[in-house]
């Protein structure tokens, strides 16, 4: 099968890089980024805050300049281009995109408008979007009304108004409660799957980007460190296997023996427990468990854990993107107060 990223590509960038003066310090925000975008795809880029995630998103969507490298969207230069660029996508920023002082179905009838359909196909697209994203009791309110999770449907609404074939989203779930979280997740896959939208979008929910991103982009300090499918980067780590034994010391005479039943996997001794990396981990753990209780080291629990994104993460990074995530939010709280 041809690779459609070599085929069509609709996104090519080539050391694209972004720097920062922050106290006359240079940060480097993007860090040389090598990126190849296929017609039709679903791509999320994953990382903790600051990673350079919408660093990326804004020069590819013409609202930052690149201080190095190329990009190229749509077939049209980032640079020299931006009015085909904005012509060819659409984009859902992290900011509110309504006018506070307008209501909200006016604000969606403008905006078709402005993006050449007729006064009836505008109305018309206006209600679909009203009713996709359950929006029907707040629409005729103005926007300053609207709570945060409203506003933020509404402006995911509002980028895909004009159902572009090229869709930049930028964190579209912040501010979401888990039904709503669903519902917009139930959209973009209906517009990728339905139309055969390209979708590029930034999160740092793990299990969004599990659940809808036919491709997961990682990126930690402004580089790309793994770039697969879900699936794949899961597969490579293998199965989290954890015995949990009476005391420390059971656990230390257990590890070695689970060291010679599983040679080719990772063995670390957590307290009372013996964690097991390792491939097929749920196929081994009956015959392990039965091994360690014919060799009179029984153990008294057994947990076996898939591998998350988080996993792999961790693997890449020596770090839990959760825990950086908590880090960065915990950052921010201080800050503010």
């Amino acid at each position: 099968m041809t690779n459609t990223r070599e085929q069509d590509p609709v996104i090519r960038t080539r050391s694209l890089t972004r720097t920062f003066t922050r106290h006359k310090q240079t940060v480097e925000a993007v860090r040389g980024l090598d990126l190849e975008v296929g017609r039709g795809e679903l791509v999320a880029f994953l990382g903790p805050n600051g990673a350079g995630k919408s660093t990326t998103l804004r020069m590819l969507t013409t609202l930052l300049p690149p201080t190095s490298g190329t990009a190229e969207v749509a077939g049209h230069d980032v640079v020299r281009d931006q009015r085909a660029v904005r012509r060819s996508i659409g984009y859902v920023g992290q900011g509110n995109s309504a006018g506070h002082n307008q209501r909200g179905r006016d604000e969606l009838v403008s905006h078709a408008r402005a993006h050449g359909l007729s006064r009836a196909e505008a109305r018309r697209r206006a209600e679909e979007l009203t009713e996709a994203f359950d929006l029907g009791a707040v629409v005729g309110r103005p926007v300053s009304t609207l709570s945060g999770g409203q506003r933020r449907r509404l402006d995911v609404a509002l980028g895909l108004v004009h159902e572009p074939r090229l869709l930049f989203l930028d964190e579209p779930s912040t501010g979401l409660d888990p039904q709503n979280r669903a519902n917009l997740q139930e959209q973009v896959q209906r517009l990728h799957a339905e139309r055969g939208t390209t979708i590029v979008m930034t999160t740092h929910y793990l299990e969004e980007a599990d659940a809808i991103a036919g491709r997961v982009v990682v990126i930690d300090h402004g580089r790309v460190i793994a770039d697969d499918t879900a699936a794949r980067m899961k597969a490579g780590l293998g199965d989290r296997v954890t015995l949990d034994f009476g005391s420390a010391e059971e656990a230390a005479a257990a590890a070695s023996r689970v060291v010679r039943a599983a040679p080719e996997g990772e063995v670390r001794r957590e307290g009372t427990a013996v964690v097991l990396r390792v491939a097929h981990g749920r196929t081994l753990a009956p015959r392990l468990v039965s091994d360690l209780a014919a060799e009179g080291a029984p153990a008294q629990s057994i947990e076996v854990v898939g591998p998350t994104l988080d996993d792999v993460f961790l693997h890449l990074t020596g770090r839990s993107l959760r825990e950086s995530q908590e880090t960065n939010q915990q950052t921010t709280e201080e800050n503010a107060a």
